[in-house]
Parts: C-alpha cells; sequence; structure tokens
C-alpha cells in the first residue's frame, strides 16, 4: 500500500512541485492549500509524512506543527519542514517545535526525496 504525504503549502507552484515529485516516487498526496485546514485533513487523510511549509498566511507553519504533536491522533506522524527560512536559529527553532527534518528553499530534488524516504522509508524496505 503506497505512503501518504499530506502537502501543506501556499504557493500553487511549490505545491504543485511537491505532489508531482512525491508521485512520481510512488507517494499519495493530499494538498491542503490553508494552513488553518491542515490539522482537520490530516486527521481524516491519516498521513505516513506531512511536508509542511512554515510562511503560511493565517497561521504559521510552526503553530500547527506545535497543534499536530500535542495531538494524541497526529504526534508520531513525521513532519518535514520546507522553507525559504535558512538559518540556524531559524532550523533550530523549527527542530524544536517539532519537525523531524527541515529542507530549504529553493528545494534541492535530490534532498528533498532523501529527506522524504528518510522519514518514510518505502514499503519493503528495511
Amino acid at each position: 500500500m503506497a505512503k501518504r504525504v499530506l502537502v501543506v503549502e501556499d504557493n500553487e507552484l511549490n505545491l504543485k512541485l511537491f505532489c508531482d515529485l512525491l508521485r512520481a516516487h510512488d507517494f499519495v498526496t493530499e494538498p491542503v492549500r490553508d494552513g488553518r485546514e491542515a490539522v482537520g485533513r490530516a486527521k481524516a487523510f491519516e498521513p505516513d509524512l506531512v511536508v509542511m511549509d512554515i510562511q503560511l498566511p493565517h497561521v504559521s507553519g510552526l503553530e500547527l506543527i506545535g497543534q499536530m504533536k500535542r495531538d494524541p491522533r497526529l504526534r508520531a506522524i513525521p513532519i518535514m519542514a520546507v522553507t525559504a527560512y535558512a538559518g540556524r536559529d531559524d532550523e533550530e527553532r523549527i527542530r524544536a517545535a517539532g519537525a523531524n527534518a527541515y529542507v530549504s528553499k529553493p528545494i534541492s530534488v535530490m534532498r528533498f526525496v532523501q529527506e522524504v524516504r528518510a522519514l518514510v522509508p518505502a514499503e519493503g524496505a528495511a
């Protein structure tokens, strides 16, 4: 059964890129454009991974990571933060919020896929 990834990203081009990349590597994706819908969609979709933009309108990705990590149904789901913030302090802050991995924009396609595979190994992988 294919692994499921919830992609929370407000930029249409980035959302399409992330979903296309994940689908090309046999993941099922669920795009979320509005961060205010992310927690509810995560509960309904039951992803194996959440790819989370940090700079979102209405609610920050850091707040959403905190909400997910406090929710008993969602806390075990790994979260990969994707953001234009690229400083060391930013990475520490994002990891402290509960993100399991961090990729800076613009993304390296190879690194993006490597980080996803590290968090969600393919079916049958040891």
